[in-house]
C-alpha cells in the first residue's frame, strides 16, 4: 500500500454524523498507518476473543454469541462511529442485565429490547443529545461501575470451582446463598484450574506486562488441563462445538402484546442508557489518550447499528469497551480500520480455531472475568470518594452501587440521578438563590413597620421554599412588606406559587406586599399568573426606594404624624 496524500477537504465532511473513517481517508492514509493499524487490530482481536465468550457465558448465552457480537458489532462501530480508535463489543457492564432479561423474557426477548434500545440510541444521535454525557455525575459513573463489578465476581464462582448447581439464582444474595449451600460439590480439578489461570494473570502482569494475559492463560490451560486428561468442564462439554463462521441473519418472533412491549421497556431503556453512556466514555477515554475529539452523536448512531447487527446476526447487545479501546491505543492504533481488522480477526479465528476453542476449560475463563471485575471496579476510586467526597456525592455513589447489586442497574440509574438532580438542586439553591433581608442603613429611612427582602438569583423549585419561609412568620410589628426582585431571572410555576401563598399571608395579617425592580419579563409571568390583580398594580415599583417611599407615606397618612 502505497502512501497516500491527504484529499481535499468536502465541506460536508465536517457533518457531525460522517464517521471518522471516512474522515481519516480524506486526511491521508499511509501505510505506515496502516501497520499499526493492522498490528493494533490483530492484537486486540486476539485479546478480544476470550473476553466476547467470557461475557456471553457469564450472561447466560452460548459463547458464540459473545463472538458473533464483537465481530458484526466490532465492525459496523468502528466503520460508521464517531472516534478513531473505539473497540465495539461484548462488554461486562452489559452482563448482569443480559442474564436478567433472558431469565424473564428468554433470548428472543432480549433481541426485541435491544432493538428497541437500538432506536432509542437512533435518536439520541439524531437529537444530538451525545455532548450531555458531561452530566453524568462521576460519583454515579464510580458507584455503579463497582457495583457491575462485583456481580460480574460474583457470577464467576460457580465455573471457577466447579460447584454443582443445576440453576444460579439471578439475584445477588441468593447467589451467594446457593454457593454456600453447594461449596461441598466443589470440583478440586476444576478450581486447580481457575486458581492455575489466576496465577498466570497475576504472574504475566506483574513480569511480562507485554503479553496478552488473557489469551495466553487460557492458552496454557487449556494446554494444561489436555496434558494432565482433568476432568473438568469446558465450552465444548456446556455448549458444543463453535460454529465455524457466522449464522444467516434471522428475525425475532414478535408477539404483538402491547404488555410485553411494555415489560421490555425498562429494559430497552437501560441497555440504550448503558450502551450509550459506557461508549461514550470509553470514547473520551480515546481521545486523551491520541490527543483526539470524537463525534458523540455520530457514535451513538453507530451503536444503535452496531446493535441491530449484532442481534440479528445471534448476538447479544454491544458498546464501546474501555479496556479494548484502551489496549487498542497502546498498542498503536490511530483510525477505525485497527477496529475493523480486530473484527476480522475474530472472523479468521472463528473459521480455523472453532475445535481447539471448544477445549477451553471454564474455570480459566472465569479466572479472566475475575480479574477483568478487578480492574473494572476501580477500588481506588471508589475508596477515595468515599472517604474524601461531600456527603451528597457519597450518597449517590453508594446509592448507585447498592442499588446496582441488590436491585437492578436500570433502577440504579434511575435513582442515582434522581438523588444527584436533588443535590444538584439543593446545591444550586444554597449559592444562587438567596433571599437576604436589605439594611436601612443603605440610604433609606428606618422604619420597624417596614421589612424589605433582596431575592437573587432564579426563583425555582429549589429556592421557592426560602419564600415559604419567609411568609410563614413575618414580624408583628411589620405593616409593609418590601420585595426587592431585580435579581431574579427565572420564575416557576413553584415560585410562582410561593409568591402566592406570601401574598395570601400578608392579606390574612393585614401586611401590603410591595414588589420594586421586577423585570419586564417576570411581571409578565406573574401577570399571566394571575398575581398582579391580586398584588395590586400601585404596589408594583420601578425602584426599591419609591416603594419604602411609598410606605413611609402611607404610614405617615395612617397616624398623622411622621415617621
Amino acid at each position: 500500500m502505497s502512501s497516500q496524500p491527504p484529499l481535499s477537504r468536502p465541506p460536508w465532511l465536517n457533518h457531525p454524523f460522517v464517521p471518522k473513517s471516512l474522515i481519516c481517508f480524506f486526511d491521508g492514509y499511509s501505510f505506515a498507518t496502516f501497520r499499526k493499524d493492522l498490528i493494533a487490530g490483530v492484537t486486540v482481536g486476539i485479546i478480544a476473543l476470550p473476553l466476547a465468550m467470557a461475557f456471553a457465558i457469564a450472561a447466560g448465552v452460548e459463547p458464540s454469541r459473545g463472538l458473533y457480537t464483537a465481530v458484526i458489532a466490532g465492525f459496523l462501530v468502528s466503520l460508521l462511529g464517531g472516534s478513531r480508535v473505539q473497540i465495539g463489543g461484548p462488554t461486562g457492564a452489559f452482563v448482569v442485565i443480559i442474564y436478567s432479561i433472558i431469565e424473564r423474557h428468554g433470548y428472543n426477548g432480549l433481541v426485541v429490547a435491544t432493538l428497541m434500545a437500538s432506536v432509542l440510541l437512533l435518536l439520541m444521535g439524531l437529537f444530538r443529545v451525545g455532548r450531555l454525557i458531561r452530566f453524568v455525575p462521576y460519583p454515579l459513573i464510580i458507584g455503579f461501575t463497582t457495583g457491575l463489578a462485583l456481580l460480574i465476581f460474583t457470577a464467576q464462582i460457580k465455573d471457577f470451582f466447579g460447584l454443582a448447581i443445576h440453576s444460579v439464582p439471578a439475584d445477588f444474595l441468593g447467589k451467594w446463598m446457593a454457593y454456600a449451600t453447594s461449596f461441598p460439590t466443589l470440583n478440586t480439578m476444576a478450581a486447580f484450574v481457575g486458581i492455575f489461570s489466576l496465577g498466570v494473570i497475576v504472574f504475566l502482569r506483574r513480569f511480562l506486562p507485554s503479553l496478552p494475559w488473557g489469551i495466553t492463560a487460557i492458552i496454557l490451560a487449556t494446554l494444561l488441563v489436555s496434558w494432565l486428561g482433568l476432568d473438568v468442564e469446558t465450552i465444548g462439554k456446556r455448549y458444543g462445538e463453535l460454529p465455524h463462521g457466522l449464522p444467516r441473519i434471522s428475525f425475532p418472533q414478535i408477539t404483538w402484546d402491547l404488555s410485553w412491549f411494555q415489560a421490555l421497556l425498562p429494559d430497552a431503556l437501560a441497555i440504550a442508557v448503558l450502551a450509550g453512556l459506557e461508549s461514550l466514555l470509553s470514547a473520551l477515554m480515546g481521545d486523551r489518550m491520541i490527543g483526539g475529539r470524537h463525534k458523540s452523536d455520530c457514535e451513538l448512531i453507530a451503536q444503535a447499528i452496531g446493535n441491530v447487527g449484532s442481534v440479528l446476526f445471534g448476538g447479544i447487545p454491544a458498546t464501546g469497551a474501555i479496556a479494548r479501546t484502551a489496549a487498542n491505543v497502546k498498542i498503536g492504533a490511530r483510525t477505525p480500520v485497527s477496529g475493523m481488522v480486530h473484527a476480522l480477526t475474530l472472523l479468521l479465528i472463528m473459521g480455523i480455531c472453532a475445535p481447539i476453542v471448544g477445549k477451553i476449560p471454564l474455570a480459566a475463563l472465569s479466572a479472566v472475568l475475575i480479574v477483568v471485575a478487578w480492574n473494572m471496579a476501580e477500588l481506588h476510586r471508589f475508596s477515595h470518594l468515599f472517604f474524601k467526597a461531600p456527603r451528597g456525592d457519597i450518597a449517590v455513589m453508594l446509592t448507585a452501587f447498592c442499588l446496582t447489586v441488590i436491585v437492578d442497574l436500570s433502577f440504579a440509574i434511575q435513582m442515582s440521578m434522581l438523588l444527584a438532580l436533588f443535590l444538584f438542586m439543593k446545591r444550586y439553591s444554597e449559592k444562587h438563590g438567596r433571599i437576604r433581608p436589605l439594611k436601612m442603613e443603605e440610604g433609606w429611612k428606618k422604619h420597624e413597620s417596614i421589612e424589605v427582602y433582596d431575592i437573587q438569583g432564579p426563583l425555582f423549585f429549589g429556592v421557592a421554599d426560602h419564600m415559604r419561609d419567609l411568609a410563614s412568620s413575618p414580624n408583628n410589628p411589620t405593616k409593609f412588606f418590601v420585595l426587592r426582585m431585580q435579581g431574579v431571572p427565572i420564575l416557576d410555576a413553584s415560585g410562582l406559587q410561593a409568591l402566592s401563598e406570601l401574598i395570601d399571608r400578608c392579606q390574612k395579617t393585614g401586611v401590603k406586599l410591595l414588589i420594586a425592580e421586577m423585570h419586564a419579563d417576570m411581571h409578565e409571568v406573574i401577570e399571566k399568573f394571575g398575581l398582579v390583580e391580586r398584588i395590586g398594580k400601585e404596589n408594583l415599583f420601578e425602584k426599591v426606594q419609591t416603594a419604602i417611599e411609598s410606605a413611609h407615606a402611607k404610614i405617615y397618612t395612617a397616624s398623622g404624624s411622621i415617621a
